[in-house]
């Protein structure tokens, strides 16, 4: 009879592998969904602000539209005219948007 109690008390072999499976899983899980879209996201804002030129009209990461009237490349600066004569001057890494090609895109899903 006691042979039978001890024998029930032991734990199934291969649970630790399968636990390890299930995370192995998991972490593929958010890799695909999460971290692997934001990084694409990242590289494509990092590739627009290269890019950037005079006349682009543009949203900075404070939500002002403005056009861009002049970029110095050796301090990251640019220039954005937000109203007539109102020129205010915003880091490069936070220009994060260029206002003509989202409008564009809405344009041609309607």
């Amino acid at each position: 009879m006691t042979t039978i109690l001890l024998q029930a008390g032991q734990p199934a072999g291969g649970g630790g592998m399968s636990m390890l499976l299930m995370m192995v899983a998991i972490f593929a899980i958010f890799w695909f969904f999460m971290i692997r879209p934001q990084q694409k996201r990242q590289k494509e804002i990092r590739n627009f602000q290269n890019s950037l030129s005079q006349g682009d009209k543009v949203v900075t990461g404070g939500g002002i539209y403005g056009t861009v009237k002049s970029i110095d490349p050796a301090s990251g600066i640019v220039e954005v005219e937000i109203a007539r004569g109102v020129v205010i001057q915003v880091d490069k890494s936070y220009v994060f948007a260029n206002v003509s090609a989202s409008q564009d895109g809405g344009a041609n899903k309607a």
